[in-house]
């Protein structure tokens, strides 16, 4: 209780700390005090009497509305905003909350040089069609790597080398697949928790250091689901066989062409660019072609076999309990983070619940195949993440 009654005001006070309001005992509380300061110490306001139901309605009311105040007072901040007021907010940021996306799939289209390909549509191995953009033109290399977006909406998989069919074929075009990539899966509506944290990176556009202005622009991008920047400051060629001064942005999801299209907006003149994807940009200002490097995101399935003993109380569902525990774990580990054998014994044995009492690991093996034998770390390269769905966590139960 906040005491003394009845209290100074049963309002919302805003100082430079911010806003607070009383609680609903304190509110009720005060309502007491001054009724029996009106009426008498022996009025009678127990809360089964006519006279304390009704300052309790009246307390209920002030409380209600302090309440619906300082929620409006916090959704001036995307910390607290909601829904649509959130969504107007972002825009001070230059954002817009994503709505439902289609999966997309990096192919690699083969042809003759200079063929046009026009509102090229491929097919998967499940009967899935995917768009290939409005129009592809094959360079002299005979080979370009572009975007396909499946024509449903959702998360529509596909491995790698199975969109691998032209749908509708045309002269020039040769053969499509993906013998590199698998799907992006597309996602839901925007929730508010990941728009906060999108917009929270999209302060850093305006940032002193080219490096953040640009990871925080690739970041924000439709479809993007993992992406960081590398840089090699040096120079001379590093480790990763990044030129000196140069930068290697790694991205999984999102539109090729408007990444590299970004990549040359925010970089800083006479920073060059590195990776396996190859893409001409026209400079706004000179008119002229720029080529621009970066790398899509290799993922590296990572497989692992757990044998559990059980005991007293343990039920079958913690098997997939289990499964989806490795699977996050693993999934969450950063761009380039290096896989640790010893790390996935907490997250095996369920240590953040009261589950893991029930079993205990007898053997525990990771690797890169469907039947991992090892014990040792696993090195992930600085243009790769780990990739491990449930599926991959086989737990065996004796």
């Amino acid at each position: 209780m906040a005491g003394p009654y009845p209290l100074a005001t049963l309002g919302p006070t805003i100082t430079s700390a911010g806003i607070t309001i009383p609680t609903y005992a304190d509110v009720y509380a005060s309502l007491q005090a001054s009724f029996q300061g009106i009426y008498g110490s022996d009025a009678v306001i127990s809360p089964d009497s006519q006279d304390g139901n009704m300052l309790a309605v009246f307390a209920k009311a002030i409380s209600d509305g302090n309440n619906a105040i300082v929620a409006a007072y916090q959704s001036f901040s995307p910390s607290f905003a909601q829904g649509a007021n959130l969504s107007s907010l972002v825009r001070i940021n230059g954002l817009t909350r994503d709505v439902a996306t289609n999966s997309t799939v990096v192919v690699t289209i083969t042809g003759t040089a200079g063929t046009t390909i026009t509102n090229g549509v491929v097919q998967d191995t499940n009967g899935n069609l995917w768009n290939l953009p409005v129009s592809v033109t094959i360079p002299l290399a005979g080979a370009i790597d572009e975007t396909a977006t499946a024509q449903q909406i959702g998360a529509i998989s596909a491995t790698t080398n199975s969109v691998n069919i032209i749908f509708n074929p045309q002269l020039g075009w040769s053969t499509v697949n993906n013998p590199v990539h698998i799907a992006v899966p597309g996602a839901p509506v925007e929730t508010d928790a990941t728009l906060r944290v999108r917009q929270s990176k999209s302060v850093a556009l305006p940032a002193t250091s080219p490096l953040a202005a640009i990871f925080a622009a690739i970041g924000q991008l439709p479809g993007v689901t993992q992406w960081t920047v590398y840089e090699n400051n040096t120079s001379s060629t590093d480790v990763n066989g990044v030129p000196s001064h140069s930068i290697d942005v790694i991205v999984a999801g999102g539109d090729l062409q408007t990444i590299a299209n970004t990549i040359q907006k925010t970089k800083s003149e006479g920073t060059g660019t590195y990776g396996a994807e190859t893409f001409t940009v026209i400079d706004q200002g000179s008119g002229l072609p720029i080529v621009i490097h970066f790398d899509v995101l290799t993922e590296v399935p990572i497989y692992v076999s757990i044998t559990i003993k059980a005991l007293p109380g343990f039920a079958g569902s913690t098997v997939g309990s289990i499964q989806s525990a490795v699977s996050a774990f693993l999934e969450s580990l950063p761009i380039g983070g290096e896989v640790f054998y010893s790390q996935l014994y907490p997250a095996a044995q369920l240590d953040s619940t009261g589950v893991g009492a029930t079993y205990y690991i007898t053997a525990l093996t990771v690797g890169l195949t469907p039947s991992p034998t090892g014990t040792v770390n696993i090195p992930i390269a600085f243009n790769a993440a780990a990739f491990c769905v449930p599926a991959n966590v086989v737990v065996t139960v004796t």
